[in-house]
């Protein structure tokens, strides 16, 4: 019995480690650590797992696919990953003008025939979220751009723990790039003022946020700035160092406050100008008050729609071919008015008055009935979309600096045409002088034509540009034609250079007073301001000079 009772106890000590090492081994196998999954296998599996299971699937393709994994991290950050119900297979859904589509998130080959009924979509939660935005973060800190480096350190600053800190420490040993450097060493700096452990450590932190324009340092050093003294981390040393950086910082965010007004200033004065100088040699050669000026303007805009409208898939292209096509149609339409009504109403300035007025309201019903009563929809090119971001609050709107420099562009080719061409020479010995230059053979009759139809060909390109900042309808012209006399006026009948001046000087007047008074009265207190000037000036600010201006 002894025997037999020896014998069992030697045969399980000699089977139980090998049942131990097999159950380890298929337990290593069987492990996701162990198994070599590739990122397809991987990205299938988001199909599969729960919420709570899918960050270690999102931490396996991070370490897989790197800097690959970031359309696919977005896209799912963003709500738009969706999987095929019969295929599983994984896509990317995309919004093009009301239609959607899709296509593969790993290889972007488009997959066709597929409806909201046929695919199913990944769900997120904020924990998945937070995940992702901090993956892409980290893998665009390792990118070969400097600027997605940059904008990776920037989005974690919000977020910022011993893991985020740690590598942005390591990136920053290896860094070369100075912008990169210096948002690394803020997010460090701010780390340092929220969890160092002396006030030394936490004032060279503030030292480095004082500088700063971003908004998360900001509101660290307001934090600390306003602290109660009952507060655990108070101290008052920091608490004075973070106030004085502040009111350092707040001098800047005011400085360009000052700059985006002068901007904004800037932009409208370049409407007023590309607005009223055509209406400036017109005045300035015929004397005729054109108040159909401002459907010159909306002709043009409108010319921007049709053209649009032929061409919808080439909105890049089409703003270049409005251009011309605008101040042909404006100014054919010019010259048509000028040959068929004012070169009848010479020397009778009302009648002109009244008779310009009706061709405005003759031209605003046409477009009412030819093509539409409402706000007609005009695309923005995609170069003329979005901001130039200069700094963390301070951005220029691109369509609006685009506008900027083409207004100054046509005043400079303008000024170029009447100092250096035939008609220029005609147009100013008419302006100056109208008996003496048919005297000496010019046909004035023509140079008029031929002036109307150049300012109203420039209203045209007036109303290209205009479309891309505000409502295209048929009352366009009528919210410009007033300001436009009012920069004549102010700057000199038949001046160009005044009417640059009084242009950019009427614009930044009006954006500088709009946040004390409001839009409205500004423009009140800018049309009192300029009747008081002409009480002092009737000739406005640069007067026509020779024995012919009066």
């Amino acid at each position: 019995m002894k025997q037999i009772l020896c014998i069992s106890l030697w045969l399980m000590g000699c089977l139980m480690p090998a049942v131990s090492y097999s159950e380890t081994l298929t337990d290593a196998l069987e492990s996701p650590a162990a198994t070599t999954r590739t990122v397809p296998e991987l990205v299938q599996e988001l199909t599969e797992k729960s919420l709570t299971q899918a960050v270690p699937v999102l931490e396996a393709l991070e370490q897989q696919g790197g800097e690959e994994m970031l359309p696919l991290f977005r896209t799912m950050l963003n709500g738009d990953l969706y999987y095929v119900k019969d295929t599983s297979q994984v896509v990317g859904k995309t919004d093009t003008a009301g239609e959607e589509s899709y296509a593969d998130i790993l290889t972007k080959a488009a997959v066709t025939g597929l409806g909201s009924r046929d695919v199913k979509k990944i769900r997120v939660n904020n924990t998945l979220r937070s995940y992702l935005r901090n993956a892409i973060a980290r893998i665009q800190l390792s990118s070969a751009n400097p600027h997605s480096r940059e904008q990776a350190v920037l989005s974690l600053l919000s977020e910022l723990d011993n893991d985020t800190v740690g590598q942005i420490r390591e990136a920053r040993a290896n860094e070369s790039v100075e912008e990169v450097q210096q948002a690394m060493d803020l997010a460090l700096a701010m780390y340092a003022l929220d969890q160092g452990s002396s006030d030394i450590e936490k004032l060279d932190a503030v030292e480095g946020l004082a500088g700063s324009l971003q908004p998360e340092a900001r509101n660290m050093l307001r934090k600390y700035a306003e602290m109660e003294p009952d507060h655990a981390d108070y101290s008052a040393r920091v608490s004075a160092a973070a106030a004085k950086a502040l009111e350092r910082i707040q001098e800047k965010v005011e400085f360009y406050g000052f700059i985006d007004q002068l901007f904004f200033g800037l932009s409208l004065g370049s409407v007023l100008l590309l607005a009223a100088i055509g209406l400036a040699i017109t005045f300035g050669v015929m004397g005729v008050i054109n108040m159909a000026h401002g459907e010159m303007i909306m002709l043009g805009a409108y010319t921007t729609y049709v053209i649009q409208q032929l061409m919808p898939n080439h909105i890049d292209l089409s703003i270049w071919i409005a251009i011309p096509a605008a101040f042909v149609v404006s100014g054919l339409v010019g010259v048509a008015i000028e040959r068929g009504v004012i070169r009848h109403l010479h020397g009778r300035p009302l009648e002109t008055l009244l008779a310009t007025f009706g061709i405005s309201l003759f031209l605003q019903q046409l477009v009412r009935t030819v093509i539409s009563p409402q706000n007609v929809p005009v695309s923005t090119p995609d170069w003329m979309a979005g901001t130039l971001q200069i700094n963390p609050v301070w951005s220029l709107t691109l369509n609006r600096l685009y506008i900027l420099a083409f207004a100054l562009l046509v005043f400079f080719a303008l000024l170029i045409i009447l100092k250096k061409t035939n008609l220029g020479l005609n147009v100013r010995a008419v302006s100056q002088n109208r008996a003496m230059a048919r005297a000496m053979g010019v046909r004035s009759d023509r140079v008029d034509a031929m002036t109307f139809g150049l300012g109203s060909g420039i209203a045209g390109i007036a109303g290209v540009a205009l479309s891309q900042l505000t409502n295209v309808g048929p009352n366009l012209g009528q919210s410009y034609i007033i300001d436009s006399f009012m920069v004549v006026v102010f700057g000199g009948v038949g001046n160009l250079w005044g009417t640059l001046v009084a242009a950019f000087s009427l614009g930044i007047a009006n954006k500088f007073l709009e946040p004390v008074t409001g839009a409205v009265l500004a423009s009140i207190l800018v049309l009192v301001f300029i009747i008081l000037f002409i009480q002092k000036r009737p000739k406005g600010l640069f007067p026509q000079k020779g024995r012919a201006a009066e």
